[in-house]
Order: C-alpha cells, then structure tokens, then sequence
C-alpha cells in the first residue's frame, strides 16, 4: 500500500473514531426513558408466558430468535457440504459405555422437562436443545457412529423444522390478519409451545449432527465404529 493510501486509510479511520465518540457522547446526555426490564415485565401478562426470559425470546424479539435458528441451520449445511463425517473414536471403554446408558436418557428427560417448564421458570428451547445435543455428543464418544440420530432424510428434516414452523406460525398470524408472528391472546401459549418443541428438536439435532462433522453415514444406528 503506498503512503498516500495509508494516509487516506488512517484519516478515514480517524474520523470514523471521532464519529463513533459523537454518537457515544449524545447517547450520554439524553435523558433516560423507561428500562427496557421495566417494559417487558409491564407487558409480561400479554405474552402469554410468565417467564420473562421467554417471552423476550419467543414473543417480544421473536425475529431474532427465528434468525438464530436460521444461523444454526445454515452452519449445519455448511458442515454436511464439507463431506463425509470422520469414521469416528477408539472402541470405548466399558466404563464410559455404562456412563452412556444411564447419562443418555437422563438427558433426554431433562429436556422435557426444561421444554415443557420453560413457559414459567428457567428452561425453553434452547436450554433443551443443548442437552439433547449433549446426548449425542456423548453417544458419538461412546462410540455410536451416528451419535443416536436417526436417518439422513430425518436429520435433515428435524434441522429444518425449528426454522420452518416459526417462519409457518408467523405467516399463519400474518395472514389471519394479526401481523408477522404477533400471536393472538387465546391461542399464544400453545403457539410458543408448537414453536419450542421444534426448534428444541432442530437445536438437538443441529448440535448433534454437528458434532459428527459431515455427512451422516450410511451405516445404521447401532453399529458402533470400532
């Protein structure tokens, strides 16, 4: 890069700084308003959840969510396009083995039960999601070489399902004439359940299969790569 160049980069820097010290300093010196805790428990009784942390996800910045599921999807088929998954681990060892049987379901259990008690304490999707995906990541250790996923066409439906039913709920609500995933009051709470379960089933499977690192293989569940 030649001198003037490098001068024109740093005086462009240099005002871009000066620029973002303006905008600071006004941010400063205006009043405050409302806290954004203050709105979101005022309007908690309209969610249609009592958990606030839930109804921030699921209902008052409800595209963000629907884009985080989207950004998890899309690094899934960036993964699958690299090829096939690595053949997998050493055999494992009895203890870990054993660990698996008793680990894997309590896992599976707590999901649920994170799912289904999300609406109202700590727990939802997410939360969910991730000890589903930590399930298969131990099943993966323990030497199942699809990490207890089921088949390709299935993996690829689950991954989908937590972007495709938020994305159906929000047209649905916008064609009945309520807008882009503005629930209505009496079918709200059933609305954000149909939404958590899928994306906790896409978020498992997502984590899961990311895990594995391709392509699923072609061998059946149960046939552990030795």
């Amino acid at each position: 890069m030649s001198r003037r160049a490098s001068l024109a980069v740093s005086l462009l820097l240099g005002l871009l700084t000066l620029l973002l010290l303006w905008v600071f300093a006004q941010a400063l010196a205006q009043q405050p308003g409302p806290r954004l805790a203050e709105l979101a428990a005022t309007e908690l009784p309209r969610s249609a959840v009592s958990n606030p942390v839930t109804a921030v996800l699921l209902n008052y910045r409800a595209y963000d969510t629907l884009l985080e599921l989207a950004v998890l999807l899309a690094a899934l088929l960036g993964i699958w396009s690299l090829g096939a998954a690595s053949p997998g681990y050493q055999p494992a060892g009895p203890a870990l083995e054993v660990m698996a049987d008793w680990v894997v379901p309590l896992l599976i259990l707590t999901g649920g039960y994170l799912l289904w008690v999300g609406a109202h304490a700590p727990g939802g999707a997410f939360q969910a999601g991730a000890l589903l995906g930590a399930a298969g990541v131990i099943l993966r250790l323990a030497g199942h070489q699809r990490a207890g996923l089921p088949s390709e066409s299935s993996q690829r439906l689950l991954a989908v399902s937590g972007t495709a039913v938020f994305a159906a709920v929000g047209l649905a609500t916008l064609a009945f004439g309520a807008g882009f995933l503005t629930y209505p009051p009496d079918w709200a709470k059933w609305l954000i359940l149909l939404i958590e379960t899928a994306a906790t089933l896409a978020i498992g499977t997502t984590l899961a299969a990311a895990y594995v690192g391709g392509q699923p293989p072609e061998n059946p569940e149960g046939v552990r790569s030795r």
